[in-house]
């Protein structure tokens, strides 16, 4: 397997430095050069055409979110975002997310190696398998991919959102991680204001939690609440379990209420998707409706098998012999078929509506 060529962009010289200098240490990364900011990013991504880039979010002049929207909108590759963890980095990183980045690193406090290298191992695996997610997400035309662009899928998605539509009784939990972002917000934007339930359970660094849910609140029309423990699950509601916090289950369904359980991580995760779906497919069986758009590792996969297995439907990737996601899936345990990720917020309300 060839390695990941990586382009650095960030306009301190100490942290292009830092960044290159750690990064060339990583089995499996080649660095290809670094630029001060996107007027030398564009020429070095034109001459050199890396496979992935890091981005500094709060750059001069054209700044990491312009420079992203604009790479994006026309020449579309995996970008991996630093930056602060204040508030305001954290909806900067957001928007970034929203954008397409693949995800987001906290910017080193002290530009020193020690301090990169607490997060050096989980930047390089990101590197290796930006390709990969971009791709994964772009099969079957994903919503905001270039030659459309973000305002048609924001129209789209509207006019989905705005079809009349009459909840049938399943209940709906979303699987996802950070390099999911883009997808979450733009599937939720398709759900209209008396949508059925959803518990969205998303493997996200937990200083992003409040700008996820203040931006999804803005965006959707159905309403956005922080899971807590005893909440009733009603429709018109879109429920986001606290990342690295408690499980997040449900007692019964119908009339069922949202159950937080101090237990240990389920394969690496807390909160959990599988245990998350592990309590629909017992509690509700075939008034469920799985989604998992994607997951590190295996969380998620045994959950949707179980919800499949008790009479459910789930939609689930396609995985290839590398684990590479190259599509995604709709069905029950016996008959399954191809679903195009334009299509899955279609889908989903399809098979909710009464």
């Amino acid at each position: 397997m060839k390695n990941t060529t990586v382009l650095v962009v960030d306009d301190s010289l100490t942290m292009r430095a830092l960044i290159s200098g750690s990064l060339e240490k990583v089995k499996g990364i080649d660095v290809l050069g670094a630029a001060n900011g996107a007027d030398q990013a564009r020429t070095m991504i034109r001459d050199l055409d890396p496979d992935v880039i890091t981005l500094d979010i709060e750059m001069p002049g054209m700044s990491g979110i312009e420079f992203l929207e604009e790479l994006m909108s026309s020449a579309p590759r995996p970008v991996v975002m630093f930056s602060t963890l204040t508030q305001k980095g954290a909806a900067a990183s957001v928007d970034a997310l929203r954008l397409g980045a693949i995800d987001c690193f906290p910017k080193p406090k002290v530009a020193t190696p020690a301090e990169l290298a607490k997060i050096i191992d989980s930047l390089a695996k990101t590197l290796k398998t930006a390709s990969a997610k971009l791709a994964a997400r772009t099969s079957g035309g994903t919503p905001g991919a270039p030659a459309g662009g973000a305002a048609e899928a924001k129209s789209k998605a509207r006019a989905l959102a705005s079809e009349p539509f009459t909840w049938n009784g399943k209940l709906v939990a979303i699987g996802a991680d950070i390099s999911n972002t883009q997808m979450l917000f733009e599937l939720l934007e398709s759900m209209p204001v008396n949508c059925p339930p959803i518990l969205v359970v998303q493997q996200i660094r937990p200083e992003l939690a409040d700008s996820i849910a203040a931006q999804l609140s803005e965006i959707v029309l159905p309403k956005v609440v922080k899971a807590a423990d005893a909440t009733r699950i009603e429709p018109g509601h879109i429920y986001l379990a606290e990342p690295e916090g408690l499980h997040m289950v449900i007692d019964r369904w119908p009339d069922g209420t949202i159950r937080l359980l101090d237990k240990p991580a389920v394969l690496g995760q807390r909160p959990s998707i599988s245990l998350l779906y592990a309590a629909l497919a017992k509690a509700g069986g075939r008034q469920t409706l799985g989604v998992l758009l994607g997951a590190e590792g295996e969380d998620g996969v045994a959950g949707a098998k179980a919800m499949r297995d008790a009479g459910g439907l789930a939609i689930t990737p396609v995985l290839d012999a590398d684990k590479i996601i190259t599509g995604y899936e709709f069905g029950s345990a016996n008959v399954r078929e191809p679903v195009e990720i334009a299509k899955l917020a279609r889908v989903i309300l399809t098979q909710c509506r009464g």
